[in-house]
């Protein structure tokens, strides 16, 4: 009798034991668990980047990081902005005789801001078949307040241009269509108001109905460093990216997510360049700092390829982000591994 008044004594203490270890696990997985769950989620990415020696560059390489360094050297000496109009007419210029020279339509897309008329540029590598999905490559060409915009972005106006001279041959015998876009004011004080080039842009294209698969904005992509501690990021991505500055990265939000994985897997099977990638809300600081965003606004999938800008650049948005400070070796190799990624993507055997 008294030892099965015992089994009932601690089997009724032991549901309550239960009870609250329970509700301790539900609480640590709702603590640690569920964001360390959701932050995997943002930041995983298909494929391994690239360890170790870069390989040097190939004479092609070395031709291209010459051809880089005039485009930034002659559209990024100085600042050319609103505040600076003749500037930034003669970038424009600059950069449609490029193009031209490249055998190319080119595109002028104007609209008022700031008191003066400013312009997109754009070029198209149109497809086989005319009802073929398009991919819109873009970067802005404007620098903000007096800063010269070397790196800011000189490059990837730069990178657009070539991208354009290595596509060319495409023309007619793609499978995608391939938009390349040079958009003016994305710097301040235009950024995220509807007299934003990109904005300006995303709402005219959308409004064509045409299929857009994805948009990549090319954006700060020339400052690498090997030094550790480098790299710095918002928190809480420093607990799952390297601390050294010597990668590209593909950054969206998390409404980009299957747009940004697809981009870097596809990027990482096209160089042996160094390469990190994934998706945050929009409100973390750097997340949607370019013309990416503009085109998430329409409703486009869309991803910024960058060296991470403020994170790493420490003459970002300064009178010192001049063409010596640009690694244009380095740049040629991330302007190469898109252009391969681009051209699989091209092949009718295989589409984005």
């Amino acid at each position: 009798m008294g030892a099965g008044s015992n089994g009932r004594g601690d089997d009724y203490g032991a549901v309550p034991l239960r009870v609250r270890l329970s509700a301790l696990a539900a609480v640590f997985l709702l603590l640690f668990g569920l964001p360390a769950a959701t932050l995997f989620w943002m930041t995983a990415v298909p494929g391994h980047s690239y360890f170790g020696s870069l390989p040097p560059l190939t004479l092609s390489q070395t031709h291209l990081a010459g051809r880089l360094r005039t485009h930034v050297e002659t559209i990024a000496s100085k600042p050319h902005n609103v505040g600076h109009p003749e500037a930034l007419d003669e970038a424009a210029r600059y950069l449609e005789a490029q193009l031209l020279r490249l055998g190319y339509p080119v595109h002028r897309q104007s609209f008022a801001a700031g008191g003066t008329t400013v312009r997109n540029i754009e070029v198209v590598v149109e497809p086989a078949d005319a009802r073929a999905p398009t991919i819109v490559v873009g970067g802005h060409y404007d620098s903000v307040g007096e800063a010269p915009g070397a790196n800011d972005n000189g490059t990837g106006a730069a990178a657009v241009v070539e991208l354009a001279r290595a596509l060319a041959d495409l023309r007619h015998r793609s499978a995608i269509r391939i938009r390349l876009v040079l958009f003016v004011n994305e710097e301040p004080p235009f950024f995220k108001t509807d007299r934003m080039g990109s904005l300006v842009y995303a709402r005219a294209l959308k409004r064509t109905g045409e299929p857009v698969l994805g948009m990549l904005s090319l954006e700060t992509l020339g400052f690498y460093s090997d030094r550790p501690d480098s790299q710095h990021y918002p928190l809480p991505l420093g607990l799952l990216y390297p601390c050294t500055g010597n990668f590209i990265a593909f950054v969206g939000t998390t409404g980009s997510r299957a747009w940004v994985r697809h981009v870097t897997g596809a990027f990482r099977t096209a160089a042996r360049f160094p390469s990190q990638g994934g998706t945050a809300p929009g409100f973390l600081q750097g997340i949607d700092w370019s013309d990416h965003w503009s085109f998430e606004q329409a409703g486009m999938p869309a991803a910024m390829v960058t060296d991470t800008a403020p994170f790493r650049h420490p003459y970002y948005h300064t009178v010192a982000d001049t063409p010596d400070k640009v690694d244009y070796g380095r740049l040629a190799q991330v302007v190469n591994g898109l252009t391969v990624m681009i051209r699989k993507w091209a092949s009718p055997a295989a589409q984005p």
